[in-house]
């Protein structure tokens, strides 16, 4: 036998040897139970991955959900605070329109009763210069016992136009 005869022996011997002592020392089931743990451990990380994506989806439904239910929640409250705010605008036309109203009202009413004072005022003032040219004029072309009944007719028909 040569050398490399030998050799190939010897490798051969070692081989059966390591494989007996591997097979002695149960590494092959440690192996397998080694692989089975990770793929139990994976199987496990891939069914709580899987429960917390449902939910994940389950809240995200939800939170679409209120903010759907928000948005018109909004909308409706725009939409009351525009018929509240069209209402108010009518409302504040109305009363301004009624203050108009009666500011227009009590200013005609004041006019009125300014012409109604002025034509009194200027009747009056005209009785006045009637009675007192009435006067002067009697004075000068008629006798005290002519111009006192004058006078007197001239009183009474003045308090007779008057009232």
């Amino acid at each position: 036998m040569d050398l490399t005869s030998q050799a190939t022996v010897w490798a051969t011997v070692g081989l059966v040897l390591f494989l007996v002592l591997i097979a002695y020392l149960k590494v092959p089931g440690m192996l397998a139970k080694s692989l089975d743990e990770r793929a139990d451990k994976i199987k496990n990380q891939l069914v709580e991955a899987k429960r917390l994506r449902d939910e994940a989806q389950a809240l995200l439904a939800e939170y679409q959900k209120k903010r759907k239910e928000a948005e018109a929640e909004a909308q409706a409250i725009i939409a009351a605070a525009e018929r509240e705010a069209q209402a108010l605008t009518a409302e504040a036309k109305q009363k301004t329109e009624e203050f108009v109203a009666r500011r227009t009202a009590l200013s005609e009413q004041k006019i009125k009763q300014a012409e109604v004072d002025a034509i009194n005022a200027v009747r009056s003032t005209a009785v006045d210069l009637a009675i007192a040219a009435a006067e002067k004029v009697i004075t000068a072309h008629a006798g005290a016992e002519t111009q006192n009944a004058l006078f007197a007719k001239s009183l009474s028909d003045v308090k007779a136009r008057l009232n």
